[in-house]
């Protein structure tokens, strides 16, 4: 391979991590970047994890067999049986610089010295030839690897295919720490910031979708907005600080709850307010939840409760169109229940259908004046 074609290799390796817009596609476009730049038919991108002394293949992509899936969920294998990542991490590494590539390939030997090479012996058991290895180092720190394959019948690696995987494993490094800071910015765009919880942002984007979900395939969505009672009165007499408490213990309780609704997002819209999204679970199930969610909340050292309001289009609400509606109804159920100061969770449509209080609350036309402007402000106007 000449140098500018191995350049060109390089390029457009880091131009496909550079347009990943997930670790997924990050991991895949590595491996297929490397497989395409040594002329490999099979790559794989495997992450080193300290904890449990072992490597856990991310992806595997080209010409997969038996047992290999291109994002395995429990592909791992232990570091202990792998001498040369043993070496790498406690002997070379120890040393600084940057680690090396090497080649195996399936004409070794299989047990050398009392160790037994996993590699060769794998090489052989999938009907490879030789494969190239380049340790990948991200923050001054070992991480993982990049592995690439040639079948047999074909040339083996040779040592310049080693310097060149070193290069690649560098330029995969840089990908890698792209992608972290991508999913952390992303991670600090939908997260609130005192709680942990999801934000106003993300629980806007999951609605559309759940909405549209509903509206193509009929799944049930159901959405719980909460207001924390006495939040104001904590803050006035026993500082902020002491009310960021109050809020954080009861993201807590949410969190909980949430948990009894599989894949249920639990978010803090902002001040005293919090939601909990559902997609799929019965209504009912919905309001045993917010039950219990009154129930917990009553029982917390701080704050007087919370106003619970449940909108589902598991109940007689009429046709859900958007997200909009669907969170003007829970919204107005909350409403409800905080001016009746309820000790239940308040259910748009379980009070005469579209005949409702609550229902016909959110669904009037918007108000004037001062009164209008609260309602924007909640997202109850349209």
């Amino acid at each position: 391979m000449g140098e500018d074609v191995r350049l060109r290799a390089v390029v457009m390796l880091a131009q496909g991590m550079a347009a990943a817009q997930s670790p997924r596609e990050s991991w895949r476009a590595a491996a297929l970047g490397a497989c395409h730049a040594l002329s490999g038919n099979f790559a794989a991108l495997s992450v080193w994890e300290r904890e449990r002394g072992q490597l856990r293949v991310l992806a595997n992509v080209g010409e997969r067999t038996a047992g290999e899936e291109e994002f395995p969920e429990d592909e791992t294998y232990p570091v202990h049986q792998f001498p040369e990542i043993t070496e790498f991490l406690h002997e070379r590494w120890a040393g600084g610089g940057e680690p090396d590539a090497w080649v195996e390939t399936a004409a070794g030997p299989v047990e050398d010295a009392g160790y037994c090479h996993q590699r060769v012996a794998a090489l052989r058991r999938r009907g490879r030839g030789s494969c190239v290895v380049a340790p990948v180092v991200l923050h001054g720190r070992a991480w993982g690897e990049l592995y690439v394959a040639r079948p047999r019948g074909v040339p083996a690696f040779v040592p310049a295919d080693a310097d060149l995987a070193t290069v690649l494993a560098s330029v995969v490094a840089a990908g890698l720490a792209q992608t972290e800071r991508l999913e952390e910015a992303r991670r600090l765009a939908f997260t609130d910031a005192l709680t942990g919880l999801a934000n106003r942002r993300a629980v806007d984007i999951r609605l559309d979708r759940a909405v549209e979900r509903h509206r193509a395939e009929g799944a049930v969505v159901s959405l719980v907005v909460c207001d924390l009672n006495g939040l104001k009165r904590v803050n006035d007499t026993l500082g902020h600080a002491i009310g960021d408490r109050l809020l954080e213990r009861f993201g807590s309780v949410l969190s909980l709850c949430g948990a009894m609704l599989p894949g249920a997002l639990v978010a803090r819209l902002g001040g005293d307010e919090f939601c909990l999204l559902a997609v799929g679970p019965p209504a009912d199930d919905v309001v045993r939840v917010g039950d219990e969610i009154c129930s917990r909340a009553a029982e917390m050292d701080l704050g007087e409760g919370v106003a619970v309001g449940i909108a589902s289009t598991g109940d007689p609400i009429g046709e859900v169109k958007s997200a909009r509606r669907l969170f003007r109804l829970a919204d107005a159920a909350q409403y409800k229940a905080k001016a009746l100061r309820a000790a239940r969770p308040v259910v748009a449509g379980r009070d005469g259908g579209l005949d409702d209080p609550v229902v016909r609350l959110a669904d009037a036309p918007p108000p004037v004046t001062g009164e209008r402007e609260r309602r924007r402000i909640r997202g109850l106007d349209q």
